[in-house]
């Protein structure tokens, strides 16, 4: 399931960042903005399967995906295989010019797979951003409502209306204001940090986001309430037990479009098709984008007929949504899931990893909690079993150790002491055994 010149195996062949990677960072700091940084200033040269090469020779265990991003491995064989049969073709009319096939595929196959069978419409977009801001207008629009409902610790992109929506000011939201209003921000069911019983959190975090909602909004006001199934950038959080089930009730009985974002959670990551599944929850309004074109920029809504249908003609769009060559690769990385049975293959990498960090969490105080499912897995780190103090320091000595070693790993979390794994679901059982023994390891250097 490897690119087939990328070899499955780790190799460390200089100090990490190595030469060429810094003196490109050299380059780098001359060129670019500022403002856009890197984890790990590891410049890559090539990568496929669960490695990523660098060019100065290392070959690093993959555990980031690009962010989620490249699930069915870098450079899939039949995705670029697809997209670059696309190109040779023609690589860009704008479908709201001259429309192609392969859109329409795209949208065919996002309203079979998304959760519901009632009917659907899709509109394909450039990234997540650009999707949780159309399903926006479009709940407004369909609705007649102005009210958006988020929760703390979301993230959902940094275009102006989705930096409001995101909770977490520093590094998004700082200095780019005024933001978009009636925007209104409710408490998430987070079970690590309920300040009551952790087995009430969903169905008490449930009752006063309805109660915040009805009293200080007016249901009645509400065109969405956007959540993310399991948020991402604030720290891997799983909404607790029957919190979702509740929302999505609440919204169903007051006529507001409850929209999943899923542009993390998507596309077999979390060991369902899409997280809401993992409840039975079906979204009015669903957004994806990140694993939906093997590495590709792509990002869609989909929903229900009635909500999609009530914009008018010319409302939505974008000069290069849905752009050709990447609806060929989504087309190539939809089947490559189906076919390659990735649902299934995020479960067991999900028990492999769940069982591995919670051994670890119970030899190591630090590690306050370990969540997620599939290959989205976490681990919160803390000043110790009695102190739950979020700490920053513990993190970054523990991704020092991991970068230095050649195992790429992100962090997570509103306060900055999450570890999150993110594996490619085409990750080799050695390559995967590898990288958590190189984990646990730092941690032992603690």
């Amino acid at each position: 399931m490897a690119s087939t010149d990328v070899a499955q195996s780790r190799r460390v062949v200089t100090e990490i960042p190595g030469p060429k990677s810094r003196a490109l960072q050299e380059r780098k700091a001359a060129a670019t903005a500022p403002g856009v940084g890197s984890v790990l200033p590891v410049y890559v040269d090539r990568a496929g399967g669960g490695i990523v090469e660098d060019v100065d020779g290392n070959a690093l265990i993959d555990f980031g995906s690009g962010i989620a991003v490249t699930s069915v491995g870098n450079a899939a064989p039949q995705v670029v295989e697809r997209a670059s049969e696309q190109l040779a073709r023609f690589t860009h009319t704008c479908f709201m010019v001259n429309p192609y096939e392969s859109y329409v595929q795209v949208c065919e196959e996002l309203n079979r797979l998304t959760p519901g069978r009632h009917e659907k419409r899709s509109l394909l977009l450039n990234s997540g951003a650009e999707a949780v801001e159309n399903a926006v207008k479009i709940a407004r629009n369909a609705t007649g409502r102005p009210a958006v409902v988020v929760f703390d610790h979301a993230y959902h992109g940094r275009t102006n209306l989705t930096m409001a929506l995101t909770a977490k000011n520093m590094p998004y939201k700082e200095g780019f204001g005024p933001l978009a209003g009636d925007v209104y921000r409710m408490p998430m069911a987070y079970p690590f940090r309920w300040p009551g019983d952790s087995r009430e959190c969903g169905p008490e975090a449930a009752r006063q986001c309805i109660d915040q909602i009805t009293t200080q909004i007016g249901a009645q006001n509400v065109a969405a309430v956007l959540i993310e199934p399991i948020q991402g950038e604030g720290g891997f959080i799983e909404p607790a037990e029957g919190f979702l089930p509740q929302l999505a009730d609440f919204c169903r009985d007051n006529g507001i479009a409850f929209v999943a974002d899923e542009v993390q959670t998507g596309f077999a990551r979390t060991g369902h098709m899409f997280a809401c599944e993992h409840e039975g929850v079906v979204p009015d309004l669903i957004t994806t984008a990140k694993g939906i074109a093997g590495g590709l920029p792509l990002g869609a809504v989909t929903g229900r007929a009635d909500l999609m249908d009530a914009v008018h003609a010319g409302g939505l769009g974008g000069t290069y949504g849905g752009n050709p060559a990447a609806c060929a690769a989504a087309l190539a990385t939809m089947e490559a899931i189906e076919s390659q049975g990735l649902v299934e293959r995020a479960g067991r990498i999900g028990e492999t990893v769940l069982a591995r960090l919670r051994a670890l969490a119970d030899r190591h105080g630090i590690i306050g909690d370990v969540r997620g499912r599939g290959a989205m897995v976490a681990l919160e780190l803390v000043n110790g079993p009695a102190d739950s103090t979020p700490n920053q320091d513990a993190v970054k000595r523990v991704l020092r150790y991991c970068h230095e070693r050649g195992l790429v790993l992100l962090t997570a979390g509103t306060y900055g002491n999450v570890i999150r794994l993110l594996p490619p679901l085409v990750i080799g059982d050695d390559l995967l055994d590898e990288g958590l023994s190189i984990l646990e390891e730092a941690f032992e250097q603690l």
